[in-house]
């Protein structure tokens, strides 16, 4: 994919300088990607080689909209459809259809092209999604004979024996991938998570300082290495790092929430919680933990009137939340 960029780029400054004084000389060699993609926003391979990158990033809504983009434009290049696939099955907000077509398109993937590692993954995920772990190994196993070191097909094998709830097997297949691949941090995350089960918080925690070395701008690494703090009463970084997450992406109501939930129980502070919590709510104005812990600290000042009030935008949000109904049964019997 590297040789296939640097040819791009030669290309398009071949082309330019073709053209003599009817156009600027830009020099691409030197230009990022973003600002390739800036000059030519309709080239296939640079959008495609932006998606996989976003996806590496677990930036899935933008890589959806780029591959979305790169479709449209060439629906017929095998590297493509496969972004796209990957994509759909991995958005934010992925229906039942979008699981069953990704599945289709990858099963089409593979067949017009069953050497191709990345399509047998990609179809071994979608099993995965859909709790069929057989054909997922079968799968998995496919690829890793063409390519005995594919790092994907480990992740997704420690995935699996994660989700079968064979610790040991899990953590060997996430290491095998960052042996193959130590700059992968999603890997070194999902070791984090799987050592703190296992009872050792220590390794875990380096697994997450590792991921966050490695990344230290991806707000989805921040906020895994900032919650591990959190949870081992190192409050004061924690919430250093969730302000790096605000500060990165203002929109990320969740860094906000454990700000304000830092305030609320830990320092306490009422009302740097009650300003947190509102940021919170203004990020995503359905995030109904904010709204719920926001009446909590509302009744702690004994403002029961405003405790009630948002305890209902709660219940109309969900009228089934356990933990709002039975505060607010606590409060009428006060009455």
């Amino acid at each position: 994919m590297r040789l296939l960029f640097v040819l791009i780029s030669a290309i398009l400054s071949s082309l330019l300088l073709s053209c003599g004084d009817t156009a600027k000389k830009i020099d691409t060699s030197k230009l990022s990607l973003d600002s390739l993609i800036i000059l030519y926003p309709d080239s296939v391979p640079l959008l495609v080689k932006k998606g996989n990158e976003l996806i590496e990033k677990v930036q899935y809504q933008k890589a959806l909209e780029i591959a979305a983009k790169a479709y449209r434009l060439d629906s017929l290049s095998f590297e493509t459809r496969v972004l796209y696939a990957e994509a759909l099955i991995n958005k934010p907000s992925r229906s039942a259809d979008d699981m069953l077509r990704g599945h289709l398109m990858y099963k089409s993937l593979v067949k017009a092209n069953p050497k191709s590692e990345k399509a047998l993954v990609g179809l071994a995920n979608t099993y995965t999604m859909l709790e069929d772990m057989d054909n997922s190994f079968i799968y998995i196993n496919k690829a890793l004979r063409i390519n005995p070191r594919y790092r994907d097909a480990y992740i997704l094998k420690g995935t699996n024996y994660r989700l079968k709830q064979d610790l040991k097997l899990a953590i060997s297949s996430y290491e095998t991938a960052v042996q193959i691949d130590p700059k992968c941090t999603m890997a070194y995350l999902s070791l984090a998570v799987l050592y703190e089960l296992n009872g050792d918080a220590k390794l875990g925690m380096e697994k997450y300082t590792t991921a966050y070395q490695l990344d230290p701008k991806n707000t989805e690494v921040i906020y895994a290495l900032a919650f591990a703090k959190e949870n081992l009463g190192q409050t004061d970084q924690a919430l250093g790092l969730y302000r790096k997450m605000a500060r990165i992406d203002s929109s990320y109501a969740d860094a906000y929430f454990h700000i304000a939930r830092i305030y609320q129980f830990d320092k306490p502070q009422l009302d740097s919680a009650i300003f947190y919590y509102k940021k919170a709510i203004k990020a995503n104005q359905e995030h109904i933990p904010s709204y719920h812990n926001l009446g909590m600290v509302y009744e702690e000042k004994n403002d029961i009137t405003n405790a009630l009030f948002t305890y209902a935008k709660v219940l109309k949000m969900d009228p089934d939340y356990a933990l709002t109904k039975e505060r607010v049964a606590v409060l009428k019997n006060k009455r």
